[in-house]
């Protein structure tokens, strides 16, 4: 068989699997993963029907199979099975406690369709992959945050909880239209309307303190999460400017791109670097002083006061913790 043959073999496996993991597959989303044309991808389809495979095709829907059509499980790879490997020691660390245990349990599933060589070799690669977070992510008593944020999301479910927002002293009660999950900075955060508030809001899981199942339908319609997204770069920025020592660069290069960062030039033995953001006066101003001196603000001046007031604020607090210690010295 020839180099061609095999691909096309590989790919029309790979259309075949792709069709039973969802109700239905646009034939654009196949020609994208696969990097062919729709032509090619009609032709693969056609293959698959003469092969006896009830395919359905809804037009402006996609692709389907016939419900209750279902052949054995296909063989996985060991790198396959090595990267579900690698994906569980991150869910182990990641996530919530009955969202840890659905994956152990689907994890067996994976393994045990290997043949035997293919789980020695999956296993060493187990025992040598380590994940380690920094923080905790759900507080010790909620141990099913995720999967019911999911459930509601699929059934357009309302969700209770009770949160303690950062600037509270005492956690809330609250019931929310949950429309996405999404994990940044170290945390997951759920997207949701709130109907305390009105209005859509953002709630970080280690600040649920415990959290509900409702059999209140949502009151709203809502769009996708990425759509929520969209609008929040849209919204008014501000564009900062400033001046790093080339050196610092690697140090803050990371944590950069959570402030806004667009864009960079290079100046001798300086980078000049752009951001747009949103906060300008306090996150950033913040951030920044944990570099500031390696650097410079070109824009806007009221940065610039701003950071000299957090810097004066903290000489102070400074001076007056060293004349506490004296004090005490002395006593």
């Amino acid at each position: 068989m020839s180099d061609d043959s095999l691909k096309k073999f590989d790919r029309i496996v790979a259309i075949f699997i792709q069709l039973q993991s969802k109700r239905t597959v646009k034939a654009q989303e196949l020609a994208d993963r696969f990097q062919v044309s729709l032509r090619t991808i009609y032709r693969d389809i056609r293959t698959l029907e003469g092969a006896g495979v009830p395919i359905l095709a809804e037009p402006g829907s996609g692709y389907s199979i016939m419900d209750g059509y279902r052949l054995p499980p296909v063989m996985f790879t060991r790198e396959e099975a090595a990267g579900f490997v690698a994906a569980e020691k991150l869910m182990q660390e990641m996530a919530d406690k009955t969202l840890k245990e659905h994956f152990r349990s689907a994890m067996y599933k994976v393994k045990s369709v290997l043949r035997s060589r293919e789980k020695d070799w999956v296993s060493t690669v187990e025992s040598s992959i380590l994940v380690r977070t920094g923080q905790p992510l759900f507080q010790d008593n909620v141990s099913d945050a995720l999967g019911i944020i999911m459930e509601g999301i699929a059934e357009k479910k309302q969700v209770a909880l009770h949160y303690q927002a950062f600037a509270a002293d005492t956690p809330e009660h609250r019931k929310i239209e949950p429309v996405g999950l999404f994990h940044e900075n170290h945390y997951w955060y759920i997207l949701g309307f709130c109907h305390l508030r009105h209005d859509y809001r953002q709630f970080r899981t280690d600040r649920i303190w415990s959290i509900k199942r409702t059999d209140l339908p949502f009151l709203h319609q809502h769009e996708h999460v990425d759509r929520h997204f969209k609008k929040q770069q849209t919204c008014e920025k501000v564009e900062v400017r400033i001046r790093v020592a080339k050196d610092v660069i690697k140090y803050i290069k990371n944590a950069r791109r959570y402030y806004g960062f667009t864009d960079e030039i290079i100046t001798g033995s300086e980078v000049e670097i752009t951001f747009l953001t949103a906060d300008p006066y306090d996150s950033f101003a913040r951030w920044y002083l944990t570099f500031a001196d390696r650097a410079t603000i070109i824009e806007p001046l009221q940065l610039k006061e701003k950071v000299a007031a957090l810097a004066a604020s903290a000489i102070a607090n400074l001076s007056l913790n060293a004349e506490v210690e004296k004090a005490y010295s002395h006593t």
